[in-house]
């Protein structure tokens, strides 16, 4: 299906700002530059700055239009339904040490189809409240043909457009069904001292796997959130 011309105005800007022609706290261009380029209305722009920034990926300036994010945001696991974005529970995160190759957890295996023995990219993030303190510690794992066709996943920096965007313009992959499980359990040592609780402390545990059309795992994505953080709600009709 062909991409709507604001979409297609919204994936260029991407591009450039994942380039680096725009930084962060960087100007983008004007709705009446855009407008002229492309050949399309104002609101045709104003529609394709609204997708970046619902993705987190620029912010608008009073008077001055639209700048490149200068915090960037990430998400606890799992809740990618489709009419969500970067921003939907998006908050500030730091990134836990360096992205790494390794052989995952028996639960991480299964839920990605590897092999016995066989590695996965290995990304940590700790997700942070308002006032700076933890919130979720979320490890994402990637399959060894995403990881290889994707190498910006291994470099520590956060990846302005988002892994989602990323992966799909190195790859050409998109999730399009995810699946999501939560239990509760024990944190572990490390998982108690980066989210500063003490020892017993009971942790829910989301466990989030996208998958693409022909059903092929993109990525597992494991939040373990504090008890006393952690809240699930749910809106419905009934009948």
């Amino acid at each position: 299906m062909p991409q709507l011309k604001y979409e297609q105005i919204a994936e260029d800007l991407r591009t450039r700002i994942a380039n680096g022609e725009f930084g962060p706290g960087d100007l983008l261009p004007s709705g009446r530059d855009l407008a002229e380029q492309w050949d399309v209305s104002r609101a045709t722009v104003v529609k394709a700055y609204d997708v970046l920034r619902n993705d987190g990926l620029v912010a608008a300036r009073q008077g001055a239009g639209f700048t490149v994010a200068e915090t960037p945001v990430a998400r606890p696991a799992g809740a990618r339904r489709a009419d969500s974005t970067r921003l939907t529970g998006g908050a500030p995160y730091r990134r836990i040490d360096d992205p790494d190759r390794t052989v995952p957890p028996p639960h991480i295996v299964e839920a990605l189809e590897l092999k016995a023995g066989e590695e996965a990219l290995r990304r940590v993030r700790l997700v942070l409240l308002d006032d700076g303190s933890p919130h979720t510690l979320v490890t994402a794992w990637f399959p060894p043909a995403i990881a290889d066709a994707a190498p910006r996943l291994a470099m520590k920096g956060p990846i302005s457009e988002g892994t989602t965007h990323y992966v799909r313009r190195e790859t050409g992959r998109s999730p399009v069904e995810g699946t999501d499980v939560t239990t509760v359990r024990l944190a572990d040592i490390e998982e108690a001292r980066l989210l500063e609780v003490e020892r017993p402390a009971a942790v829910a545990v989301v466990l989030h796997v996208a998958f693409d059309r022909d059903h092929r795992p993109l990525v597992c994505e494991e939040g373990v959130t504090a008890s006393h953080v952690f809240e699930l709600a749910d809106n419905y009709p009934m009948r």
